[in-house]
């Protein structure tokens, strides 16, 4: 059997973003996540996975045991709404510090939803990938998985780069309440 995932970037998709978070203490998500996150797992049985560049780690900013404990904070947060994040993803490489063959992971290549695919069993066709940035909606695409755009500073640059290079989103929200209400609703669509 094949699960159905929501994929999401990290920082500025679920918590607010100082520039490479380095510290557990300073994690805070963005208002509506748990309750988000809880109703994903309720209503469709969603897995949720994160997938995240973490290029601070080779830039010698943030180490990954700090970027685990960050991760475990996220869930520790999340556990006071009775639910969690299933899996972490991230690539602590950059292509101005590392071989290409190191990179692969980084986004916007599928590798880290390739990789969580096949390890957690997820159907990518009926999956959706939730992110802040041009990369993320990149890297939905070439997984085929939907892109939903999060655009809390209602950015009209991004979008319409986006729609330029014919990269449009299959939604575009202000909120995270907008990004749970579409992926309910569109996978309710899909099962019926």
């Amino acid at each position: 059997m094949l699960y159905r995932a929501v994929f999401f970037d990290r920082d500025d998709t679920l918590n607010i973003d100082p520039g490479y978070l380095n510290d557990p203490s300073e994690v805070k998500l963005f208002p509506g996540v748990p309750e988000g996150i809880a109703n994903l797992k309720a209503v469709c049985d969603f897995k949720i996975v994160v997938v995240s560049n973490q290029s601070g780690i080779t830039r010698g900013l943030v180490s990954n045991n700090t970027v685990d404990l960050i991760h475990n904070r996220i869930n520790e947060i999340l556990s006071e709404f009775n639910t969690s994040i299933d899996a972490f993803y991230y690539c602590p490489y950059h292509p101005d510090y590392d071989p290409p063959e190191k990179t692969i992971c980084r986004k916007p290549s599928p590798y880290m939803i390739v990789q969580a695919a096949e390890e957690l069993k997820l159907d990518l066709k009926k999956s959706y990938l939730v992110g802040d940035k041009y990369s993320d909606i990149e890297c939905a695409i070439n997984a085929g998985v939907k892109p939903i755009l999060i655009n809390y500073n209602q950015d009209k640059d991004l979008i319409n780069l986006l729609k330029k290079d014919g990269k449009t989103p299959n939604f575009v929200a202000s909120n995270f309440n907008a990004v749970v209400n579409f992926i309910i609703s569109d996978s309710l669509g899909d099962s019926n």
